[in-house]
């Protein structure tokens, strides 16, 4: 009986997170065109081959109850978008007589940023790029993974050595990529949770894989279902191949930054704001081994230092995606310049392991364990 409550109070949650994402995503068209679309009411059905569906005779956008209880709210709002945009078809622009994703359609789902394939027995896009299987097509991605597994060694010079080389090799192969102009396909998923308050560690983390891990990152609103209200999550843009590096990169920091402060808060006498200083001070310490001279010998064309050269396809796609941005500032708080320095001398020693082409980000999250 309790489990069928917990069941009930958490799709309750979703239902409404599905609600204020809609409003949310309203936001996309212009004010005439929002006066047009009337909320709709949001279902949970027990599909077994679709994720969702959109009733113009109800009035009503649907999601698979499966699907939404097993699946990160990333993939959750793709679905819920694509939905949205059938609506926008059918109540704004009255194409009855084109396919069902025609001309309007992909107008539709270029206004929302949704995506027109998230249908069906579509794999939600995070789940398509951080589970892609390896190409043997994919020579780059493949040595730089091979990289990363020297860097499993616990010879921490050979490990070291085989980090430098594996983002010398990222950074050469961007640099080509940019200055041949080659075409490229971008994408945008979340990486980690939605949540309420985000620390000073995050926003550190976030600069850190836009310096030096070829994507672009932005706050944005999204639905935090334990807590049931908005609050903000982490969503980096570029390549599929960038996407996955960057979203290990991210998940193997924080779990290394958690693993790090059990061991050095192992009393458990300091308190969250401590934890921050720490961690802050470990991504600190692990910026400046990255921008570290390179040793005698190297190219120093493809060291660690910030690639200079800008992708401005990228920039395109993220001011297309997301044209109207605000910017903030964050005041800091007081700082535990001991336990900031500690944190310091530990993520000089963080070395980037095995394991770059495993899933990563917030896919899936099941949010009944």
């Amino acid at each position: 009986m309790k489990n069928v409550q917990v069941l009930e109070c958490l799709e309750r949650r979703i239902l409404h997170g599905l609600s204020c994402e809609w409003d949310a995503a309203l936001w996309a068209f212009n004010t005439e065109l929002r006066k047009q679309m009337c909320k709709p009411l949001f279902v949970l059905r027990d599909f077994k081959t679709r994720l969702g569906y959109w009733s113009s005779e109800k009035r009503e956008i649907g999601l698979s109850r499966q699907f939404v209880l097993n699946h990160s709210w990333n993939d959750i709002r793709e679905v819920l978008l694509h939905e949205m945009a059938h609506q926008f078809v059918s109540e704004v622009s009255n194409a009855h007589q084109e396919s069902a994703h025609g001309r309007s359609f992909q107008h539709a789902c270029r206004m929302l940023n949704a995506n027109p394939r998230a249908t069906g027995t579509y794999i939600p896009l995070s789940r398509q790029i951080f589970q892609a299987s390896e190409c043997e097509s994919d020579k780059t991605r493949l040595r730089i993974q091979k990289l990363m597994a020297l860097a499993q060694s616990s010879n921490i010079f050979e490990a070291e050595a085989a980090m430098i080389k594996a983002h010398e090799l990222m950074a050469k192969y961007e640099i080509e990529q940019i200055v041949q102009n080659t075409p490229r396909e971008y994408f945008s998923v979340f990486v980690g949770k939605p949540a309420l308050r985000h620390f000073r560690e995050d926003y550190s983390l976030a600069l850190l894989l836009m310096d030096y891990y070829f994507v672009k990152g932005i706050w944005v609103g999204a639905y935090v279902v334990e807590k049931g209200k908005t609050g903000r999550v982490l969503e980096i843009s570029g390549t599929s191949r960038n996407l996955r590096i960057a979203g290990y990169v991210f998940d193997f920091i924080r779990q290394f930054i958690e693993s790090e402060w059990q061991r050095y808060n192992a009393g458990g006498k300091l308190n969250r704001y401590r934890k921050t200083d720490f961690a802050s001070g470990i991504l600190s310490g692990f910026r400046m081994k990255l921008e570290q001279e390179s040793p005698p010998g190297r190219d120093v064309s493809f060291s660690f230092s910030p690639v200079p050269v800008y992708d401005t396809r990228l920039k395109q796609y993220t001011e297309m995606r997301y044209p109207r941005v605000r910017t903030f500032l964050r005041k800091g708080g007081r700082c535990h310049s001991g336990v900031a320095s500690d944190g310091t001398e530990i993520g000089k020693t963080l070395v980037i392991r095995k394991g770059i082409s495993q899933p990563a980000c917030d896919v899936p999250s099941r949010y009944l364990e």
